[in-house]
């Protein structure tokens, strides 16, 4: 322990003997170092909170999430710090000023990406913080660009998301519309197409869709047709009965004398419904035509039996034959209807399974016709629907406040500069200029043998040391060694001097600012 508290007298004794090199050293260093810290710049940095209310209702009824409006402001947020918008933060501030070319522009944009940080707090509680240190402004100028910086930015932010992807929609409505158009010709052409197939070849038949599906669509028509005809000649059977079996007039006894009545009355009109039928185009043939026919001959031989007048009774209209004749003609206008219709059906099935037997390809060909109409059909419909959604969805996001910014806390212009932390600095410089004057004066000591103590001069040379010669102080020698004393304080109190000035100066400052 003896030994160890030696060593260190010998030291201080080495260090204090050559303090002059120790306090030029440190005056050396502190000069440069309390020079360089004074060179470096002031940053200040502003910051701003910003709070997203997110509509949920309607944005929600036409199929926009809360999800994806989450992502589209995550994805604003990580992307503020681009090159494309801190650009415009540079020209939208007083950085552009300082910009000479493309080139400073560039540089500050860098500059600015390394000192901007958007945090998100909480659920969409976003904070934007930035950090500016411009060379060529004052400490002001500094602070206030700060807060622009970050006031532009809080504008890029709201700009960005309430304009979403308004680009990307226009963009997309283009292509839709440029497409649809294309889609629209391509459609007509098909139908076109379609249509003159269907009434070259398939004429008249009813139903939609392909051959097969038409022609089925006419077969049971045919059915329908025939039984509904079947029924109909039945009822009409039915009510010409009624009319052969009803008398066309009445006879009144004691009355004056009769007029023809009875089977000469039932042939008159049974040749009336001949005439009717021979205006149809019916022929001696039909059946309806013969039945007639022999009711007339039966009335006749009737006829022929019955007196041609008489003295006491006469005949008059008989109501019942009148309302019969009237249901014998709607029926056989019924039947009339329905058996042209089937015979014109059955015409045109035969004559399109005459087509189709000329032309074997027809049916494949109306497949093919069909199958692009329809595909381009479901095509139009498809690109239709997802150009109003896009509009719809597009409206939503830009006409009505689906998305709303709060600034919570607005920037401001900030007083104190966050960097450098210069006391701490100044006080650094002066800490290591001093060990860097005591290791200097060490470093000389070492270099240059000397020897301190009779002790430290034994034990390097090896021989007894008999013993040794204090120093004598004249008075002119004690004088020059106080003077010389003297100046030593001054020069290290002017040192702790200069760096008490330095935390002044800067603690002055910074209140100005405040």
């Amino acid at each position: 322990m003896n030994g160890l508290y030696e060593q260190f007298r010998i030291a201080v004794h080495a260090i204090w003997h050559r303090r002059w090199l120790a306090l030029a050293v440190a005056w050396g260093i502190c000069v440069l170092g309390w020079l360089m810290v004074a060179l470096i710049p002031n940053a200040y940095e502003a910051d701003a909170r910003v709070y997203v209310q997110m509509q949920s209702l309607l944005p929600d009824k036409i199929g926009i999430t809360a999800v994806e409006r989450q992502r589209d402001i995550d994805r604003v947020r990580q992307t503020l710090a681009s090159s494309v918008n801190l650009e415009k933060v540079v020209r939208g501030t007083d950085l552009g000023a300082q910009a000479a070319g493309s080139g400073d522009v560039a540089g500050m944009v860098e500059a600015l990406r390394q000192n901007i940080t958007v945090t998100a707090q909480q659920d969409n509680l976003f904070q934007i913080k930035a950090k500016v240190s411009a060379n060529g402004l004052s400490d002001a100028a500094n602070a206030k660009l700060a807060r622009d910086v970050v006031q532009k930015l809080i504008d890029i932010f709201v700009e960005e998301n309430l304009r979403g992807d308004r680009a990307e929609t226009s963009q997309t409505i283009r292509f839709l519309d440029q497409q649809l158009t294309s889609r629209e010709r391509a459609l007509r052409d098909a139908e076109a197409k379609r249509i003159a197939f269907e009434t070259k070849f398939m004429g008249g038949l009813p139903g939609t869709g392909s051959i097969e599906q038409r022609m089925e669509t006419a077969r049971s028509e045919l059915v329908q047709l025939e039984q509904t005809l079947a029924s109909a000649q039945g009822a009409l059977a039915g009510i010409n009965g009624q009319v052969a079996s009803t008398p066309a007039s009445i006879s009144t006894p004691g009355m004056a004398p009769v007029a023809v009545g009875g089977a000469a009355g039932r042939i008159a009109a049974l040749e009336g419904q001949l005439s009717d039928a021979a205006a149809r185009g019916w022929t001696d043939q039909h059946p309806d035509v013969i039945a007639t026919k022999n009711q007339i001959a039966r009335l006749r031989s009737q006829a022929a039996a019955e007196p041609m007048g008489g003295g006491g009774a006469y005949s008059s209209p008989n109501p019942m034959f009148a309302t019969l004749r009237a249901m014998q003609a709607e029926k056989q206008a019924t039947v009339s209807a329905l058996a042209g219709r089937k015979a014109q059906l059955e015409g045109e099935m035969r004559l399109f399974a005459e087509k189709q037997a000329a032309e074997p390809g027809v049916a494949a060909e109306q497949t093919r016709l069909s199958g692009d109409y329809q595909v381009l059909k479901q095509q139009y419909d498809k690109l239709a629907a997802d150009r109003e959604d896009v509009k719809l969805r597009s409206d939503v996001a830009t006409k009505t406040d689906s998305i709303q910014f709060r600034v919570i806390d607005p920037p401001s212009v900030p007083h104190v500069p966050v960097a450098p932390n210069r006391p701490l600095l100044l006080t650094a410089v002066l800490i290591a200029a001093l060990g860097a004057g005591v290791g200097a004066a060490f470093a000389q000591s070492r270099l240059r043998t000397t020897f301190t103590t009779a002790r430290q001069l034994e034990a390097a040379s090896g021989l007894p040391v008999i013993g040794s010669v204090t120093r004598g102080w004249t008075a002119p020698e004690k004088e020059a060694h106080r003077k010389r004393l003297t100046w030593f304080a001054g020069g290290a109190g002017g040192l702790a001097a200069c760096w008490a000035l330095l935390m002044a100066v800067e603690f002055v400052r910074r209140g100005m600012m405040a």
